[in-house]
């Protein structure tokens, strides 16, 4: 049954504030439930006739408290486990928001290529937070050419497929909506836009972790060969990539999550829904993102091989085919040298620069960080 009455709402800002006035209690689909207490947006409706006559309405609840306290607890919880490095993740995040908000959006409200404005905005986000999160080094620079250039990648291959499918972009409620504000906006270029700064975020993190993992193999063992820690190095990108693509599929799905119980009540056959233009276009999203994430991997780990073994000494084993080496051989030593070592590491005798800590054991914090 439909609700009838009025609230009582106290005014706290705006020209009407310290004023009580009277509002209809909210009805219909999505209206808000209001109870004593409860902290609402309001909105005054004039009369074009006749200005003096006017009403009010409850438009929505206020959740700047709420989502306040929400965004308090998000981002203590970086801080205390991440600690400097969380409170550096806050900063880029920071950054990346202000360039979306002073870069990209107006960028493509004035009417330039949302494709070319993306590009540019999502290259720029991610000088901005690759090193200021993970600081200046050849490390963070092998991530960030792989993902420049798997944006590039990402871009084609999206224009190539929006092409192919004819997606006007106009596959959506919000997009209709833009369009009727903002005749002059792509909304294809905008669909396109919207495809390289969603994958922008998936990027960063397979480059950052191919780059890494190769750093640590060639720490961890440096008789590695370029090719080997290419190869080693892209097993663990191919276990990445078969979770992180089901990431991809899941987010552009609960995004989208209305629209697809729309499409079970629809009678029409499944191969006409899933070719319509907004399911279509949420394939091509998915697929495009994926390929340009799968291109990501061999791109990143074969920058990251280059930039490891560039460094070796002619010495060095960097070839393909490294000397053999045998983990089946011992060293021999002395008895009375390894006798005297022992008594040292016992009784704190001549601590090696490894023994530092207490005890003669291996500092726990020591940083096993390659030098790039």
């Amino acid at each position: 049954p439909a609700r009838c009455g009025t609230v009582t709402v106290r005014v706290e800002n705006g020209p009407a504030a310290g004023q009580q006035v009277a509002a209809p209690i909210p009805d219909g689909p999505g209206a808000p439930a209001v109870e004593v207490g409860d902290e609402v947006v309001v909105v005054e409706l004039t009369d074009p006739t006749d200005p003096s006559s006017s009403s009010w309405n409850v438009a929505e609840h206020q959740r700047g408290e709420p989502l306040g306290w929400l965004a308090l607890i998000f981002a203590a919880a970086i801080v205390a486990f991440g600690r400097w490095r969380g409170l550096v993740a806050l900063a880029g995040l920071a950054a990346s928001f202000g360039i979306l908000l002073t870069f990209v959006l107006p960028g493509i409200g004035a009417g330039h290529p949302p494709l070319l404005v993306a590009v540019v905005g999502a290259a720029l986000i991610m000088f901005v937070v690759l090193y200021l999160t993970h600081g200046v080094t050849a490390q963070t620079s092998v991530a960030v050419l792989g993902t420049l250039g798997s944006l590039v990648l990402t871009g084609v291959l999206g224009a190539l497929a929006t092409a192919a499918t004819h997606l006007t972009g106009f596959g959506s409620e919000d997009a209709l909506t833009l369009s009727m504000f903002q005749s002059d906006v792509d909304l294809r270029g905008l669909l396109l836009a919207g495809i390289i700064i969603g994958s922008l975020g998936v990027l960063d993190d397979v480059t950052v972790t191919q780059a890494a993992t190769v750093t640590e193999l060639a720490h961890a063992n440096p008789g590695l060969s370029r090719l080997q820690l290419y190869r080693a190095a892209t097993r663990v990108g191919r276990a990445h990539i078969a979770s992180t693509v089901n990431t991809i599929v899941l987010a552009y799905a609960g995004a989208s999550l209305p629209l697809l119980l729309l499409l079970t009540a629809d009678s029409r056959p499944v191969s006409q829904i899933l070719t319509s233009e907004f399911l279509a276009q949420e394939i091509v999203r998915s697929a495009v993102a994926t390929l340009g994430l799968i291109a990501a991997v061999p791109l990143t780990t074969g920058l990251a091989a280059i930039v490891t073994t560039a460094g070796r000494s002619a010495g060095a084993p960097a070839g393909d085919d490294p000397a053999p080496v045998d983990l089946t051989a011992r060293p021999g030593f002395d008895r009375t040298d390894v006798l005297e070592a022992l008594s040292a590491a016992r009784f704190g005798a001549n601590p090696s620069p490894s023994s530092a800590a207490s005890g003669g054991r291996p500092d726990p914090d020591r940083r096993t960080d390659s030098a790039w």
